[in-house]
């Protein structure tokens, strides 16, 4: 799934004839040498790339131009070294399709006081430079994000390390493809959308298949082919000897097997099953869901495409991180002590969050009417996630996310066959969750403890939709006004 070091942000800087080819010429020495740096920092997941000095308008539309037919740019990091009158940069920015980020820096970390003159002022000039061009980006209204600071600080480079994996799941995006095994669970509202107006907006397609395709991609592997399988299930996980169901595990494997044919045959990352869709097929994806998604797919029950799609961009952001990502659902409370939610699904949990090496176990359903399910069973390891949905409001896409804190159960589950995570929300359960409500807030989520609030929301800001965020700072009284506000907001647009 690796695609950040085959992708670059391309360092672009400001300036002006004005000051004459000397200065001109440090100033692209100073940039190339901060692009460097950047480059060589493991915070930032992807090649930074130093282009010539912009000094007028012509310039400037043509990296717009190059940037945006680049398969590889992902982004641009601007900086103004100098002055950089900010009427030159409109018909650029105007074209530009690519995020940015606006860097506020200077080459130098500190003041040289004895030596300070007239040339150094006039060479380094973002204190003002960055403002006329911020006030370009202001007056345009476009997405950006401003980070400021000393660009070898590790707080500026974690920053710019944050949105520049934004900036990866928003080229993901772009190109991803969505692949529906049958339609949406039947009478659910959240999990509708418009997905033409999701095409627009996000970039990716929606496809619907019958599951005779599945099927009939599934029964041309061969008994040898489904017996390998198995025996990587075996060699894989721990299976105690009543779960080691023959039967049950070869039906699994030839699931596994078509499905993920079926994916990488048409280009798909990510895709949706229901229990309400199993014509032909001996019971609903479970492990087979599971390991998709451990490399790398996304997922969404009950024909949930937007959170599919939210996964497969959330795992792309998260790469090369510590902790895992996964669909998940806010399944049952705990209102003993301080209330907790306990998150899972009747079984596509992705293992890249378990805490241990998972077990296989083989278990009535209860719900879908096939046979019993072969699943992965384990529980996520303490410390912090965020939970993020995606939603149709009918003229906008809304994203909510809520910091939480996972922490390890008091009890055992040993009746509890499915993989789960247990979580305190920020700043409450009652906060959160009514929060989540009136937000209208899904039931199905991407979890991840791999990124953080800052990373949803600058991808929220790229792709140009309402974020509502809940955190420890969240004030329930406060964020019902914002919503009120943001309704009007998007009515006038």
């Amino acid at each position: 799934m690796s695609t950040g070091k085959t992708l670059e942000l391309w360092f672009v800087t400001g300036s002006q004839h004005l000051y004459g080819p000397g200065p001109l010429q440090q100033v692209a020495e100073n940039a190339q040498k901060i692009a460097a740096s950047l480059d060589g920092e493991s915070a930032i997941p992807v090649r930074v790339v130093a282009k010539p000095v912009m000094v007028n308008s012509e310039s400037i539309a043509k990296i717009a131009h190059e940037a945006n037919s680049s398969d590889v740019c992902a982004g641009l990091v601007l900086w103004m070294h100098t002055f950089s009158p900010a009427k030159m940069w409109i018909a650029g920015l105007q074209a530009l399709r690519k995020p940015v980020l606006h860097l506020h820096t200077q080459f130098n970390r500190e003041l040289p006081y004895a030596t300070i003159d007239m040339d150094f002022m006039n060479l380094n000039q973002a204190a003002h430079g960055d403002r006329e061009f911020g006030f370009m980006m202001a007056r345009m209204r476009l997405a950006r994000k401003v980070v400021v600071g000393f660009w070898g600080d590790t707080e500026t480079v974690a920053e710019i390390g944050a949105w520049s994996r934004a900036a990866l799941g928003w080229h993901e995006s772009q190109h991803l493809k969505v692949a529906r095994f049958g339609d949406n669970m039947r009478n659910v509202a959240v999990t509708e959308g418009d997905k033409v107006e999701a095409q627009r907006v996000f970039g990716y397609t929606v496809s619907g298949y019958g599951i005779g395709d599945l099927t009939d991609r599934m029964a041309q592997f061969t008994d040898a082919e489904v017996a390998k399988l198995v025996q990587e299930y075996r060699d894989t996980y721990t299976i105690a000897m009543e779960h080691d169901r023959a039967d049950s595990l070869a039906d699994a494997a030839r699931i596994e097997l078509g499905m993920r044919a079926f994916l990488f045959e048409g280009g798909f990352g990510a895709y949706t099953d229901t229990f309400e869709d199993l014509h032909g097929m001996a019971q609903l994806p479970g492990i087979a869901s599971q390991r998709l998604m451990a490399d790398g797919f996304g997922f969404g029950g009950e024909g949930d495409w937007k959170t599919a799609a939210l996964v497969r961009i959330m795992k792309v952001m998260a790469q090369g991180l510590s902790g895992g990502t996964s669909f998940m659902e806010d399944y049952t409370y705990d209102f003993a002590g301080e209330p907790k939610v306990l998150g899972s699904h009747m079984l596509e949990i992705c293992p890249s969050i378990a805490k241990a090496k998972p077990t296989v176990e083989v278990h009535p359903l209860g719900i879908g009417g096939k046979a019993d399910p072969v699943r992965l069973v384990f529980t996520a390891p303490a410390g912090p996630a965020v939970v993020a949905t995606i939603v149709d409001m009918g003229n906008r896409f809304r994203m909510i996310v809520n910091d939480v804190k996972v922490v390890d159960p008091e009890h055992d589950f040993p009746k509890l066959p499915v993989a789960r995570v247990m979580w305190v929300p920020q700043p409450s359960l009652r906060v959160a969750a009514a929060g989540w409500i009136y937000a209208g807030g899904a039931h199905h989520t991407g979890f991840s403890q791999s990124l953080t609030m800052e990373h949803m929301a600058d991808f929220a800001e790229i792709a140009g939709i309402e974020l509502v965020r809940l955190d420890a700072d969240t004030k329930l009284h406060q964020l019902r006004q914002e919503l009120v506000w943001s309704d009007a907001a998007y009515k006038l647009r």
